[in-house]
């Protein structure tokens, strides 16, 4: 979820939460990324997400996000890469809650007016989840987050890639809602296996306060974030997918007068028209056209027309 990723989907919803990528705290501090930290003020209401394990690094960055304009500002206590691990951040902070405590504490030092969340797994190898997870909750509970995320499954660090942790650990719904339970005061969100409003919807009728929707939002952007504002908002407008591709024409224009790519946009547009008669022609059309050197926006229009050619011919 890019700068280019996050414009597209605001156009296809006026409310609901995005978050950038992660973020590392070394990236910032150390690295002078600040390009990371680039917006659209069009895509708030907006969420910073962070990586990082040592609180002076992680506060510092925060004074930059939430200087940048973020209203949010997450720890990441989730991701399950070999380089978050190396790192000592990400999921492998599941077992140090007070080292998270001391980061987050440190961060809502330096927030100025950004709210401070974190995003977390339910445990992670041998933990045993309804153990760990309401000690790790405590702790930054007490350190004075107010709001988290929790993906409903473990992160097994050793013998599963990133994806693979993303699909085999089994999903335990019911651990989450049993913490919303323990801890009412906390604002509480569900992350994991969520592909249709309708599942959204379930968990905040059973008393979740959110829902957090990755893949299916980005694979299937239209299904899941077309319908968003009226059927879990209740209201707002609803976005023809048709509408939002041709909205998107000037912001690509926009960006190659920068100097960018068309593709750079692009990429994340692929699965605008997702399981719709002529997908695929769009798909390809604009996989194969925006890349070559010299393209232009006209590939979106272009794209359309294919769209538009194969729905008339399954129209017959």
């Amino acid at each position: 979820t890019d700068r280019h990723c996050r414009y597209f989907h605001r156009l296809l919803s006026r409310q609901t939460l995005l978050y950038t990528e992660m973020v590392t705290a070394p990236a910032l501090v150390q690295g002078g990324a600040v390009q990371l930290l680039r917006f659209d003020p069009s895509e708030q209401p907006l969420a910073l997400q962070l990586g990082g394990s040592d609180p002076d690094q992680l506060a510092k960055a925060t004074a930059m996000g939430a200087a940048a304009g973020y209203g949010e500002i997450n720890l990441n206590v989730g991701c399950p890469s070999d380089r978050v691990q190396s790192g000592s951040f990400g999921a492998v902070l599941m077992k140090q809650p007070s080292l998270v405590a001391e980061c987050v504490s440190a961060m809502l030092g330096a927030a100025d007016q950004a709210e401070i969340t974190v995003k977390c797994r339910i445990g992670v190898d041998d933990q045993v989840p309804a153990e760990v997870l309401p000690r790790f909750l405590t702790a930054v509970q007490t350190a004075g987050v107010r709001r988290v995320t929790i993906h409903a499954r473990m992160a097994w660090l050793q013998g599963l890639s990133p994806k693979e942790n993303r699909d085999i650990p089994p999903l335990d719904y019911d651990l989450v809602l049993a913490m919303k339970s323990a801890f009412p005061d906390m604002h509480m969100s569900i992350n994991g296996g969520i592909s249709t409003l309708a599942h959204a919807q379930s968990f905040l009728e059973a008393g979740l306060d959110g829902v957090m929707i990755g893949r299916a939002a980005y694979h299937n952007p239209a299904d899941i974030l077309q319908h968003a504002d009226t059927d879990i908002f209740g209201g707002g407008h609803v976005a023809e997918p048709v509408d939002v591709a041709r909205a998107m024409i000037p912001y690509v224009d926009a960006h190659v007068a920068e100097g960018g790519r068309v593709h750079s946009v692009t990429r994340h547009m692929l699965g605008l028209f997702a399981g719709k008669p002529g997908a695929r022609g769009w798909r390809r059309h604009l996989s194969q056209e925006a890349v070559r050197e010299g393209a232009t926006s006209a590939v979106i229009e272009q794209a359309l027309d294919v769209l538009h050619s194969a729905q008339a011919r399954a129209a017959e």
